[in-house]
């Protein structure tokens, strides 16, 4: 991996119900991501906050069936334009959320820089809704749909006109509630998924080393999209959609080792820390854990 990291914090909370999620990047810094990065012997580039909307109606409109559409789309323009000039200076982009509508922004502004990119989806949820199947207009959970090209036009055109990502080169791993419609988008669009009952027969050995072999001979490029809420709620309380039965804190951070080994991905995201769903920022401390490790850290 590069060893010269960008560092932006996105702070949109307004695309899910909890209040808090735009308190996670500063939660990720202060549980000490910096410092422990630097002892890797990587050079940061701290760009601080990008500036989005902080309020909305909260109200499903009801001619989108989303809500707060012009707020989050705003947002993720800002987090767009911001993670497309830290790649064009050499960066590493490592974005810190945010609740997981920020994906949309990330993929939006990598895509420039990439002719076939690939994503990895780590995640209790594929979040492939779109207003039409979603029982509750929350975008967060509509922004891999957003990516792939399916979706309200305001989001999938962010950034750039058309689908930023081919669906078949996404996999998602970790997934354990899928609604019916997004099922039916993963069997119509060919997406590769490992759900918790594949990581249970098959073991994230399998799991991951499948995953690289498959987007290594596919993409120029390839983004984590880590949701917290993906490991398991015991060791990641502070989410706002938690689901039981996920990979554990060892699984995952072996996973993250996988990927380091792999020296496949070129940005990264960490989304949905909530400090105030939280005790004693435990899940920033796991969000740093599982980054450090993706940028070399061992036990010895």
């Amino acid at each position: 991996m590069n060893q010269k990291l960008g560092i932006i914090g996105a702070p949109i909370t307004i695309a899910q119900p909890n209040m808090g999620v735009d308190l996670g990047p500063d939660a990720i810094r202060h549980a000490d991501l910096v410092e422990r990065l630097k002892n890797l012997k990587i050079t940061i580039n701290d760009y601080g906050n990008v500036s989005v909307p902080m309020t909305g109606t909260n109200q499903i409109d009801p001619e989108t069936s989303l809500k707060n559409l012009n707020e989050v789309s705003q947002g993720n323009e800002n987090i767009a334009e911001k993670v497309k000039e830290i790649k064009s200076k050499g960066d590493f982009p490592l974005i810190l959320g945010g609740d997981h509508s920020i994906a949309i922004g990330t993929i939006a502004g990598l895509h420039h820089h990439y002719q076939n990119m690939g994503v990895i989806w780590y995640d209790a949820h594929p979040d492939l809704n779109t207003g039409q199947i979603s029982p509750s207009g929350n975008i967060h959970g509509m922004s891999l749909a957003a990516s792939i090209g399916i979706g309200h036009d305001r989001l999938i055109n962010l950034g750039g006109k058309g689908p930023k990502v081919d669906p078949k080169n996404v996999v998602i791993i970790g997934a354990r509630s899928i609604d019916e419609g997004e099922k039916e988008i993963i069997r119509e669009n060919g997406i590769k998924v490992f759900t918790m009952h594949d990581i249970d027969r098959l073991g994230m050995d399998y799991v991951m080393k499948n995953s690289i072999e498959y987007l290594e001979e596919q993409t120029d490029g390839v983004h984590l999209s880590l949701d917290v809420d993906g490991i398991d709620p015991a060791h990641t309380p502070g989410t706002g959609t938690p689901v039981e039965g996920g990979p554990s804190y060892r699984e995952t951070r072996y996973a993250m080792q996988l990927l380091h080994e792999s020296d496949l991905l070129t940005s990264v995201e960490v989304v949905e820390v909530n400090p105030l769903l939280d005790n004693q920022n435990k899940t920033a401390e796991v969000a740093v854990d599982m980054l450090t490790t993706l940028f070399g850290e061992k036990y010895l």
